[in-house]
């Protein structure tokens, strides 16, 4: 027999006032009127035959048990919960079971990153919406005085012409006076979102005359996400950052050498929700354009940044 704590009315019993009786096994019951409205065990389990309704965060190291488990907070428990309906506008942790007639709680989304490669997106069951941002590849710098040109970065796709993020391109070598065009991008009729275009490299020039030192080569263009290389003095084009679609740099010249080599164009970038997800979506991750071979007394250019896809779904 538990420990009893009873707030009496007195209309069955006839006498009204908090009634109480003790025992040793630890566990406790709390009544209404001789009715039972929660019990307590030692195992630090409570059992509601009620409804359990709050408007914040419900938390137990055993187990919840009601008729109906409602809460606009988080529900966290390490055992299991148990109601007619268990409800919240929150999350539902338990190491446990979740059982009701109605389980409707807020499911974390997941998030899924792809940094190289192709392959297919699965849609997660139940995924509401989908949030996408990509980039394209970065192109690679032009090789140093007057070297070959770098080449395009590859384009970062989603779903068969849904979301296209195309790669930047390649440096451009010296005395052109052009640069390397930063990527476009276009989202597809089924989303809807943000579509930024890379930024340019810089182009690459030629002096006109022999100077007794160094020249820095073109800088590669940054892309939404940044990433654009610097450029280089006495030494092969920096790299665009991995990941952001950012330009690489132009090839560096040695000494007295007059002529700039251009640096690569950033891929274009994309924010976008998908409001109606397909079950499967076909991908590609750009790869960074390469760097231009080097003319005389140079080095080459710097290869671009490769793309990246994020998806988050969202239930």
């Amino acid at each position: 027999m538990p420990s009893i704590i009873n707030s009496d009315n007195g209309v069955a019993s006839g006498s009204a006032g908090l009634k109480q009786s003790a025992d040793t096994t630890g566990n406790l019951v709390i009544q209404s009127s001789g009715n039972t409205v929660v019990t307590f065990d030692t195992s630090l389990n409570s059992n509601y035959l009620g409804a359990i309704n709050t408007t914040t965060t419900m938390s137990a190291t055993g187990n919840i048990t009601g008729g109906n488990v409602l809460t606009g907070g988080l529900i966290s428990v390490t055992g299991n919960v148990t109601g007619g309906n268990v409800l919240t506008a929150g999350l539902i942790s338990a190491t446990g079971n979740i059982t009701g007639g109605n389980v409707k709680g807020m499911t974390p989304p997941t998030v899924t990153v792809y940094t190289s490669g192709s392959g297919t997106y699965t849609t997660p069951t139940g995924a509401k919406f989908l949030y996408v941002k990509m980039v394209g590849a970065g192109g690679g710098g032009a090789g140093g005085n007057v070297g070959s040109g770098g080449n395009s970065g590859g384009n970062t796709t989603f779903g068969t012409s849904l979301l296209t993020c195309v790669g930047g391109g390649g440096g451009i070598a010296a005395n052109s006076g052009l640069v390397g065009t930063g990527g476009s991008a276009t989202i597809g009729a089924g989303a809807s979102g943000l579509a930024v275009a890379g930024g340019q490299g810089t182009a690459g020039t030629g002096q006109g005359v022999t100077l007794n030192g160094y020249l820095a080569s073109g800088p590669g263009g940054n892309s939404a996400l940044g990433g654009g290389a610097g450029g280089q003095e006495n030494q092969p084009g920096a790299a665009g950052a991995a990941n952001t679609g950012g330009g690489g740099a132009g090839g560096g010249s040695g000494q007295n050498v007059p002529n700039v080599s251009g640096g690569g164009g950033a891929g274009g970038y994309i924010d976008a929700i998908i409001a109606s997800p397909a079950a499967s979506y076909s991908y590609a991750v750009g790869v960074g354009g390469t760097g231009g071979t080097a003319g005389t007394n140079a080095f080459a250019g710097g290869t671009g940044g490769s793309g990246v896809i994020y998806i988050t779904a969202y239930f």
